[in-house]
Parts: C-alpha cells; structure tokens; sequence
C-alpha cells in the first residue's frame, strides 16, 4: 500500500524530493500524530469490543477480539494524510485486510457498492467498497508494534489511507453494506463526499 519511488537513470533523489511527491498539493509533514476527534474518546475494554457485519437489518457475522486477532494479520508501512493539512510519511500498521475479513465471514465477493461505518460515539463515514478490498483498506490493532492507543482510535480503528483520514474512522464497531450511497458525519456536514488526498477533495465542490 504504501510506494517505493525510483529515480530514473538509478540516481538516489535527495530526501525533500521522494518527500516531495508523497506530499499531496496543500499538505505539510508532520513528525507529531496530532489528535483530532469529532467527540470524547471512548474508553473501549477490549473483552466488551466486537465488530458487526450487517446488510440491511440483517446481521452477516461479528466478530470479537479473539476473533479478529485469530485471522491473518498484516503490516504495512504507509503515509496518511489529513484534512487539516498535515501528513504524516511511513507510518506502521498491524491489522486485518478486508480480503480477510470478508474471506471469514464467507463472502465471496462484497454484497453491495457501499460500506457506512459505524463508530463509537455516533461518528460514521462511508467508503465505496472498491477503496476496501484489493489490500486498500484494514481493521488495525496496532500502531508501530503497539496497541494502538484509544486517543488514536484503539482498540481497533479503519485505515483507508490513500483517502484523507477522516475516512479511517476511529473505534470502528459496526460496517453496513449499501446498495445506495450515503454521506456519513462529516460529509452531511459539508466535507467532500470521496475524499482524495491527491485531488485535494476537502470540501464540496473541491
């Protein structure tokens, strides 16, 4: 997921300039994680956590912590990128990838276009499926080999990152399928509904 950026003509790039085109246009890096919550942060045990797979009213699986923590668990090493304009380069992740997430609950291919994210604390954003599977989008536990820590979503938060990152919603509990999509917390409240860094989709009509 993330990308390894080879100069032509296998002349090393200085620093700045492999910096420079990971950096979408209008972003800084940052060394700091900044906090950035819609709400208060939820103080989540993990024996009470589960995830919730739903289409419609009806419920395709869950998932406890013992349940998660059993399927296949990936790393990734990869840039995020904020709204607020700041990004963050090599950052490193353990989690579950929808391929597996969906493999374990029998799906054999998404039931719908659309996925609404439900959160603790009533946050919500939606993702088309496509930006999901295919190794684009994770469950993850871990933040640089640690539990990842509540302020930054933990026990477990999405990670959609070649999105801007108020798509990796924080204390993930419940994916909805849609047939149709909807606009989640922020995007009823005026943030772009897709949400591409690159194409520096803040706001409606960027």
């Amino acid at each position: 997921m993330d990308e390894d950026h080879i100069s032509h003509g296998f002349r090393p790039k200085r620093r700045n300039e492999t910096q420079k085109e990971r950096v979408p246009p209008g972003q800084h890096v940052t060394v700091d994680f900044p906090i950035l919550s819609a709400g208060p942060t939820p103080q989540i045990k993990i024996e009470n956590w589960k995830l919730a797979l739903q289409l419609g009213g009806s419920l395709v699986r869950t998932w406890n912590w013992q349940d998660l923590e059993s399927l296949p668990q990936t790393t990734i090493k990869t840039d995020i990128h904020c709204v607020t304009k700041w990004s963050k380069l090599d950052t490193s992740w353990q989690g579950v990838t929808f391929d597996d997430l969906f493999d374990s609950s029998g799906i054999s291919r998404p039931l719908e276009p659309y996925i609404m994210a439900h959160c603790d604390g009533g946050y919500t954003t939606n993702v088309p499926v496509a930006d999901l599977v295919g190794g684009k989008g994770m469950i993850v536990t871990r933040y640089d080999g640690l539990p990842i820590a509540p302020a930054h979503g933990g026990p477990a938060r999405l990670l959609v990152p070649h999105l801007y990152l108020w798509k990796s919603a924080k204390w993930i509990r419940r994916l909805r399928f849609m047939t149709a999509d909807e606009r989640g917390f922020w995007e009823s409240r005026g943030y772009h509904n897709y949400g591409d860094p690159w194409k520096e989709q803040r706001y409606d009509g960027d």
